[in-house]
């Protein structure tokens, strides 16, 4: 078996109540299998792990922030998963941008993004504890108590 390592950056987007948002998507190659993450990817050719986090905010959300607006990592996550039918083991930067109010426009995601995520989501970390839906990562509702 192959496994693909890539790197990630991911944002946690955290509002004045404290909530996250999380996108909603699933996996092409297994249809039904569908779980909640938070905004963000892989890394084109030449790009920071930041200025992955930031593509991607732009892409899936309509966000647009800047590098020096997210500054450092707050966490760091080895996650190992399939999709599309390939073996992946993702390091993935976290990073923290609080916002007060946003309009989401998912109108900029790429072909793979429109395929699969479907909707998007604030959370609390208290609704996450008590949801009975895949939600990614795991460790979510401590990360957020901790902020």
């Amino acid at each position: 078996m192959t496994v693909i390592n890539r790197r990630a950056g991911r944002v946690l987007l955290v509002d004045q109540a404290g909530r996250t948002l999380l996108l909603h998507g699933g996996d092409p190659a297994r249809p039904g299998h569908r779980w909640w993450f938070t905004p963000g990817g892989g890394l084109a050719d030449g790009e920071t792990v930041a200025e992955a986090a930031v593509r991607e905010l732009f892409e899936e959300i309509g966000l647009k922030a800047g590098v020096d607006d997210l500054g450092e990592p707050i966490w760091r996550q080895v996650a190992e998963f399939s999709y599309d039918g390939r073996d992946y083991r993702q390091q993935q930067d976290f990073f923290l941008l609080r916002v007060t109010e946003i309009q989401i426009d998912m109108a900029g995601m790429d072909d793979d993004e429109q395929e699969t995520i479907t909707e998007h989501r604030w959370w609390s970390a208290e609704e996450i504890e008590a949801s009975s839906e895949l939600i990614y990562p795991v460790e979510l509702p401590e990360l957020l108590r901790g902020l």
